[in-house]
């Protein structure tokens, strides 16, 4: 070997060296503050990633970061509020809002839930924009096209009920599914189509009221039920979708008399300013006089409007702790997470972004 080979060959050693063969070096690591632990992971509407090319990728960067943390995070699954698509089917692009068809925009959204295919249960409350042409205009939506119960067999196992949606064809538009925890008991999460029709609050009603989920905790997911800030029930919402029911009716023809919803979780509303017009929460007693905890996370509007980047890349990790009472919520952000130079802005810490709920 001449001296030449030989440069090359420590040349490569010291390369292997320097980068050993293992794991991406990530900034901001993940972690569960109790190993015994399990979570869920909510997202909020993610339209504003989805309306824009340029911000598909943010979404995709958050399924990613999903994926990658299963494990160490121990998810069971990821809730999301709805709004996949700003537009269910209208072909003329408005560019002032949006730079994608609709077809664009469910093939978008769609390969970014992909990455969660045949490894966690995903479960979506579909959205206004998600049905009509541009914003609820009828019953009408493709979602059952690109999310059939096919594309991902993690669903097999935790499905335990469907209901038909507006169109008559029963999709995961209203559907729930049944997770066992040894001390959490069983969970059932129950999510609803958009402004959810007398006879799907009636099925659910009557679902989670079934011998087989008597002593299930229930978590119900449905698009719209609580406004920003001030946390009152959605109601007279100006859709032409009808039948309809907005978060007033809701509350009171299911949560309510229910025994066993011990959190909602919503999306849809929101404005723009502080974090605090993205979110809302509340404790109610329901008709048994147990705590139901409701929860609003649509931060669609805090990566620069509207019309910015569709929302900084903020989630929630839902932590279920091991005493079966407590779920620990934290407000994240991989986009932030992903840099050193940024990761010190990826944890939001003021008492409405990090806080504890006890389920009773």
């Amino acid at each position: 070997m001449n001296r030449f080979a030989k440069a090359l060959v420590l040349a490569a050693a010291a390369v292997t060296a320097a980068f050993p063969a293992s794991a991406q070096h990530r900034a901001d690591r993940q972690s569960l503050e109790n190993p015994e632990s399990f979570s869920m992971i909510l997202l909020g509407d993610p339209q504003g990633y989805i309306k824009y090319d340029i911000n598909q990728p943010l979404f995709e960067l958050q399924t990613a970061w999903i994926a990658d943390n299963i494990d160490n995070l121990n998810i069971k699954a990821v809730l999301c509020t709805g709004d996949l698509v700003e537009q269910n089917e209208n072909l003329v692009m408005n560019r002032k809002m949006l730079n994608q068809t609709s077809r664009e925009m469910w093939e978008s959204v769609s390969r970014s839930f992909s990455r969660l295919d045949n490894r966690v249960p995903y479960i979506i409350s579909c959205g206004n924009h998600d049905y009509g042409y541009r914003s609820s205009e009828n019953g009408k939506t493709h979602f059952p096209d690109y999310f059939p119960v096919e594309r991902n067999r993690s669903w097999y196992d935790c499905l335990a009920a469907v209901y038909p949606n507006r169109n008559g064809v029963e999709s995961l538009e209203n559907a729930a599914f049944l997770f066992n925890d040894p001390v959490w008991g069983q969970l059932l999460v129950v999510c609803n189509e958009f402004a959810p029709r007398d006879e799907v609050l009636a099925w659910t009603l009557g679902l989670i009221n079934e011998d087989r989920f008597k002593d299930a905790k229930v978590i119900y997911i449905t698009h719209s039920l609580l406004n920003e800030r001030d946390a009152a029930r959605t109601d007279n919402e100006p859709y032409n979708i009808k039948p309809a029911n907005w978060g007033r009716q809701v509350w009171e023809k299911l949560i309510y008399p229910s025994r066993n919803i011990v959190l909602a979780l919503c999306g849809h509303e929101g404005d723009t300013g502080d974090f605090e017009d993205s979110i809302a929460y509340r404790v109610d007693k329901n008709s048994s006089g147990r705590d139901v905890h409701q929860m609003m996370f649509n931060v669609q509007t805090l990566g620069g409007g509207w019309e910015g980047n569709g929302g900084d890349g903020w989630l929630r990790i839902l932590e279920f702790m091991p005493d079966g009472s407590t779920i620990s919520v934290r407000t994240y952000s991989p986009l932030f997470g992903i840099s050193p130079s940024t990761r010190h802005l990826a944890h939001r810490n003021e008492p409405y972004d990090r806080f504890r709920m006890t389920i009773r």
